[in-house]
């Protein structure tokens, strides 16, 4: 935020006395003159400048123009009646700081044309106080020339950092949010399964405890290492996230639906040769979430798992054979089929439901080449 008194561009690159000898300057070559009318008229001219200069300086839109041009003029008054040429260097810093591309170029070039005019009539009019001004006047050339482009890429730079720094803020934000959603569906996915397990195995072990006890005893036994298995793996995934094979995921399937009692055919061979491990690993969880849902939600009794893999395309295909589910219903919509629909989303993937008959989950995952090379 600008401060009242604050008249002058700040990181300008000059000592702030240097703009005062500036301000003090165009009273010396206007009290040179003898002609009373003159000096009236340049003192006019001197303030009115420093008036425009402080408000185009602390405004915005169209009087920033009307107020530049107004400076312009003075500039060139200055310039051809006392041979003061060196607003131009006022106007070549305040310019410079102009954000709008257009009004930049505009202005910029306005102004250019209006210093080499000054310049030239000054010096065709063999002013001998003007020629006398050759090397200074050349420098304010440059000025005129450089300090504009200077400082106009140097605030677009400015700009551009305090942009990447905001997006940077805004990636960091994005990551941990991602990560957040990420671990939360992993945890879905990886408990809701073993819980699952035990659920069933429980509810089994309940029913055999007086009819078969012995049974009932290795259910139990099924359960307890079911449970070190989830605390296990869960402990895994806080510490690193690991890869899971699908042949490895595929034996915790045949487990789960064995013990609730569904039929599982498998068709294709789950060791894949051109799959990396990361896409693998997002098929694994894919497959985790079908089966959950089978086993809670369809009814079936039978359960086929097909995996077609080419060399730049891998297809699995889950099936059921139960009820299946409308399109409109809270399941279509639910949080387990979200989850896999992002997660394929990620690895370019996507997600196809056909519930006409049963449950048929497609899933397309695209291979690169370098894919081939497993993790």
């Amino acid at each position: 935020m600008r401060k009242w008194y604050q008249v002058f561009p700040k990181s300008t690159g000059l000592s702030p006395y240097v703009w005062l000898v500036f301000g003090i300057l165009p009273f010396y070559f206007i009290f040179r003159s003898s002609d009373l009318y003159k000096i009236v008229i340049g003192i006019v001219l001197i303030s009115l400048f420093f008036f425009c200069y402080r408000l185009t300086f602390v405004s915005k839109g169209w009087p920033v123009y009307v107020g530049t041009s107004v400076q312009i003029i003075i500039s060139i008054t200055m310039s051809i009646l006392y041979g003061y040429i060196y607003f131009s260097f006022f106007l070549a810093f305040f310019i410079g700081n102009v954000q709008n591309k257009a009004g930049f170029f505009t202005l910029y070039t306005i102004h250019l044309v209006s210093v080499v005019t000054a310049v030239n009539i000054g010096f065709v009019s063999q002013n001998r106080f003007f020629l006398t001004q050759t090397p200074f006047i050349l420098i304010c050339l440059i000025g005129a020339i450089l300090l504009p482009l200077s400082s106009y890429n140097r605030n677009k730079q400015e700009q551009l950092e305090d942009q990447l720094h905001d997006a940077n803020l805004k990636i960091a934000d994005m990551v941990k949010l991602e990560e957040r959603q990420r671990i939360a569906r992993d945890l879905h996915d990886t408990l809701g399964q073993k819980l699952s397990l035990i659920g069933l195995k429980s509810d089994l072990a309940g029913k055999l405890i007086y009819t078969a006890p012995e049974r009932a005893r290795s259910e139990i036994k099924e359960i307890q290492q079911t449970a070190r298995t989830a605390l296990k793996e869960v402990r895994e995934m806080v510490s690193q996230m690991r890869g899971t094979r699908l042949k490895d995921e595929l034996r915790r399937v045949k487990q789960i639906l064995h013990a609730a009692q569904i039929e599982f055919h498998l068709e294709g061979s789950p060791v894949l040769a051109h799959t990396s491990l990361l896409v693998e690993n997002v098929l694994s969880m894919c497959l985790k979430e079908a089966v959950n849902n089978i086993i809670k939600h369809s009814n079936a009794t039978a359960c086929t798992m097909q995996i077609t893999e080419t060399s730049s395309q891998l297809v699995m295909k889950v099936s059921d054979n139960g009820n299946g589910f409308h399109a409109q219903s809270a399941f279509y919509e639910g949080h387990g089929l979200q989850g896999m629909k992002e997660r394929l989303e990620f690895v370019n993937g996507s997600l196809d439901i056909d519930s006409r008959k049963g449950t048929t989950l497609t899933i397309q995952v695209p291979l690169l080449q370098t894919d081939s090379a497993k993790g």
